[in-house]
């Protein structure tokens, strides 16, 4: 529970006095504690809302668009979530660092600098936040997130690092689990985990549980391989996918424990190894990994970046799911389109085939060859002989019975929250100027009593 924000939204309803009782009742309730000891912590934070909420300096506020996070789908990797991450790339801006080669805007999972001769892959992946009670696994398959987003990059991955957050509640524990989770990935591939952080959620603030957090990891290369690279004539290729976080996710909130053993596994990450030790990169144009939304959600994308029209074959991508993890989502009534399934894609030329299954084939990993690319623009399911377009929901296929309630559907007023996103960003940009202005003329020195000014 957020108390902060409990305290917030309560006194804009009824006065200090009723906002402190119904607040130390509510700690009391969560922490087992007497009620005047919770009737002390909630006058502290009552005190320190309301001076928090006298703000005379502008870098305090912020624009309030008046849409959520959950309104809007962030997160849910669909429509909306994809959009909110083109305008991040709009606030990040083009800073002119003659270093970058790929940003956000590029809408690949990880970003690229060049060091001399030397490109520098950087990604980083949050913990699925329905595993926040299974630490070991969320660590697990949040390492090899950030593992496969540097490897589809035409990168090797040289360190890994961390980010821990759990709740005042939760048990210490959960630290260890998950660092074990981590690290067990890190041990079957010998890429180090060499630095990290671990913190309370909002420090006295939160009560409960909860844990959240993300892994990250660095890779090197001398070429890389974004999606923008796809060209037309090439051929998709799919690697088996058993899902990470989502399939596990399924698995856990329906009862289906047996199905969680299949998504326990490095076949994405060997076969990528396998790539490198046949030096087979420099013959493959584009790498991805199928994550955000599944296929619906990448596809978009990499015809979106690449400007050409991607192609699938309907049975030949079904062949790519692990039959275990298709048939529960079938029964489910979950589209695989629609979630991660953690394949690997590779977009390459017709000539380059071969040697890349057999290479992938020889890491024990099965492969298919799913589609093709093509002049135009838009991702294409071919069925019974017809090509109909696919498309990302509004929010990824809904996969755990909370979601099936929540619903995919676009919301009616999607246009206008669309335009109260803009103009959130459009006062970030302003503020970052202005900012950035200020610090400039003060040559990095700036008084905060000159910023309140702005």
């Amino acid at each position: 529970m957020d108390i902060e924000g409990f305290a917030r939204r309560m006194l804009k309803k009824m006065g200090d006095e009723k906002v402190i009782q119904s607040l130390a009742e509510r700690i009391s309730e969560i922490k087992g504690w007497s009620l005047e000891k919770s009737k002390k912590w909630a006058e502290a934070v009552v005190l320190e809302v309301k001076n928090a909420e006298s703000k005379s300096n502008f870098i305090l506020e912020y624009h309030r668009s008046g849409v959520t996070m959950g309104e809007f789908g962030v997160g849910s990797r669909g429509k909306g979530d994809f959009y909110v991450h083109k305008k991040i790339a709009e606030v990040i801006g083009d800073g002119k660092i003659s270093t970058t080669i790929l940003s956000t805007k590029d809408l690949d999972d990880a970003g690229v600098v060049k060091v001399g001769d030397l490109y520098i892959s950087v990604a980083i992946d949050g913990i699925h936040s329905r595993l926040s009670e299974f630490p070991f696994i969320a660590g697990f398959h949040v390492t090899r997130a950030a593992m496969r987003d540097i490897y589809v990059m035409g990168s090797q991955p040289i360190a890994v690092f961390s980010d821990i957050h759990i709740a005042d509640d939760g048990d210490v524990s959960k630290i260890f689990d998950h660092i074990a989770g981590i690290s067990t990935v890190c041990d079957l591939t010998k890429v180090p985990l060499v630095s990290g952080s671990t913190l309370r959620i909002g420090g006295d603030m939160v009560i409960g549980e909860r844990m959240t957090g993300g892994v990250g990891c660095v890779g090197v290369s001398t070429q890389i391989t974004p999606r923008k690279n796809a060209k037309e004539g090439d051929v998709i290729l799919l690697t088996e996918g058993a899902g990470g976080g989502t399939i596990v996710t399924t698995a856990i909130y329906y009862g289906r424990h047996e199905i969680i053993e299949h998504t326990l596994n490095i076949d994405f990450l060997n076969a990528c190894s396998a790539l490198f030790r046949k030096n087979l990169i420099g013959k493959i144009h584009s790498m991805s990994d199928v994550t955000n939304g599944g296929i619906r959600g990448d596809a978009e994308e990499i015809s979106s970046v690449s400007h050409k029209a991607i192609v699938f074959d309907g049975e030949e991508v079904r062949k790519a799911v692990n039959p275990e993890v298709l048939q529960m989502l079938e029964e489910l009534e979950i589209d695989f389109m629609g979630v991660s399934i953690d394949s690997l894609m590779i977009i390459c030329p017709r000539n380059s085939v071969e040697e890349i299954k057999e290479a992938i084939r020889g890491a024990g990993v099965k492969v298919y060859q799913v589609g093709w690319v093509e002049s135009g623009e838009g991702a294409y399911m071919l069925e019974d002989g017809k090509k109909r377009p696919i498309k990302p929901r509004f929010r990824e296929s809904a996969y755990t019975p909370i979601k099936k309630v929540v619903g995919e559907a676009t919301p009616p007023d999607f246009e206008e929250m669309r335009a109260r996103v803009d103009k959130a960003v459009e006062s970030a940009i302003k503020k970052k100027k202005l900012v950035i202005e200020k610090l400039s003329k003060k040559s990095g020195v700036t008084k905060s009593e000159e910023l309140s000014k702005g």
